[in-house]
């Protein structure tokens, strides 16, 4: 098991999550007990439980430290600004899913662990979709700067389809399968070409 070594020299509960988010990806959600991170992070036995004393509080823990590596994988701060055109909002996507599926893959199926335990949890629900919010509304920021008719629909299947692909390669029926950067990058252009129809990422500007 490897534990994100960004958690050098950061706090103990950056420790203990980095440590969830490993077990989850290794063990899924049956695998992630209190004893089991104290063990993964190599803490002393009840580390775990004065950081986070439920399961709950766990949970959302590890929720919250997703979302912070994410970002970092994702690069927002990277993505392009709303009048950088359809290209570079291209570029920018094509090359955070690409980081997902070759160097992130454990990340993405502890996502997925989180993702269906909060459809059993209503309060981890909440948690979870708030943290994804600034992904969504940027995106949603970036699509009306582009042209689109209705971005906060339109977001939604630029996210299902970069959602589904990684899904299907890190997990799915194209577990064997990751596909390269250009092939990426040539579907999300189709995609964006569909939805905007031809917009240059200039119009509305």
């Amino acid at each position: 098991m490897s534990v994100d070594s960004s958690s050098t020299g950061t706090s103990r509960a950056a420790l203990v999550a980095d440590a969830a988010l490993a077990l989850l990806a290794e063990r899924g959600m049956r695998g992630l007990t209190h004893r089991a991170v104290d063990e993964a992070a190599g803490l002393p036995p009840g580390s775990t439980s004065n950081v986070a004393r439920t399961r709950q509080a766990l949970l959302e823990l590890a929720v919250r430290r997703h979302a912070e590596r994410e970002a970092r994988v994702l690069a927002l701060a990277e993505l392009p600004g709303p009048g950088d055109g359809l290209d570079a909002l291209t570029e920018g996507m094509a090359l955070a899913v690409h980081r997902s599926l070759t160097r992130h893959r454990d990340l993405l199926i502890a996502r997925y662990e989180l993702a269906l335990e909060a459809t059993r949890r209503p309060e981890l629900r909440a948690f979870y979709d708030r943290t994804g919010a600034v992904f969504r509304e940027q995106l949603t920021a970036l699509l009306a700067a582009a042209g689109s008719p209705d971005p906060a629909r339109q977001v939604l299947s630029l996210v299902a389809w970069a959602d589904g692909l990684m899904f299907s390669c890190a997990a799915g029926s194209f577990g064997s399968r990751t596909p390269g950067l250009e092939e990426i990058r040539t579907g999300l252009r189709e995609l964006l070409s569909g939805l905007l129809g031809g917009a240059d990422g200039t119009r509305g500007s």
